[in-house]
């Protein structure tokens, strides 16, 4: 019998990000999955105008309608979360299920290049915090775990011992075990790395594709966490998901709608090789 996820991110209308891209990465490696939306997102927001429909009273309802049928989940993955009163619902469901034996993965969506996304606070910071306390993984990007640690960010660089000392940072949070990709190191990029499994660090550096598409971080996410559950090393199921979206990054590099994503469900059984 497959595992029980549940996804809780944004449905775009059009575009293969978030939960579009989720879903048929987790179906084809053979899981059995549920959503929950933080939003329905008309399309991609490269195209520069879209429209929101934010879901929280549908999410509270939710919840309290799947309690009360007992539904319950192997795994919960979390991406897009809309606002400060989202991401305190999701963190007191995660911390609940947690107890009832749920692996939680956080990807805590905030903001990149060294600043945060439009609307996030600091108190929404606090929330996230909160969710990462709980979390089995969490995957933010090097912004967002500097803003989780409280630390500066250095736009020119940051030494592996520095790299080691934030993962040390967001441990102290709560969090067990930890990745954190797009970090620049003095001579290379890389995704840094802890598995609590193993009590281990480890640097996997990687050469940039200077092409652009929405909805490869949640390929990335969720060909991790398919491998963590299907019991491959953190290690070596962060190395899957970095050679996967790098192959499909050039398999689809001339397509001419970069905004909309890459069409994942094309690509699907290169997963397999």
């Amino acid at each position: 019998m497959s595992d029980k996820i549940l996804l809780i991110n944004d449905l775009p209308g059009y575009g293969k990000v978030a939960l579009a891209a989720m879903i048929p990465v987790l179906s084809h490696m053979g899981f059995d999955l549920y959503n929950l939306p933080t939003a329905l997102i008309s399309n991609t927001f490269d195209y520069g105008k879209f429209e929101v429909l934010e879901t929280t009273e549908y999410m509270k309802n939710t919840i309290s309608v799947w309690k009360e049928l007992g539904f319950n989940f192997d795994g919960i993955s979390t991406g897009f979360i809309m606002s400060e009163e989202q991401v305190r619902l999701v963190a007191d469901y995660c911390q609940e299920q947690s107890q009832k034996g749920t692996i939680v993965f956080v990807d805590p969506i905030m903001g990149d290049d060294g600043k945060l996304y439009n609307g996030v606070t600091n108190q929404t910071i606090e929330y996230m915090r909160q969710l990462c306390s709980v979390a089995d993984y969490i995957l933010p990007n090097y912004t967002e775990a500097a803003f989780l640690a409280g630390v500066d960010i250095k736009n020119e660089g940051i030494s592996l011992e520095e790299g080691y000392e934030l993962i040390d940072r967001l441990r102290e949070l709560g969090s067990k075990s930890i990745v954190i990709t797009s970090v620049n190191l003095k001579d290379n990029t890389a995704v840094l790395g802890y598995d609590s499994k193993e009590d281990t660090y480890f640097s996997l550096s990687f050469e940039y594709v200077a092409v652009r598409f929405p909805g490869t971080g949640d390929v990335f996410s969720s060909v991790m966490m398919g491998k963590v559950l299907l019991g491959a090393p953190l290690q070596d199921s962060v190395q899957k998901a970095m050679d996967y979206v790098k192959d499909i990054i050039i398999l689809s590099k001339d397509n001419v709608d970069k905004f909309k994503g890459i069409p994942i469900e094309a690509w699907l059984d290169k997963m397999d090789i």
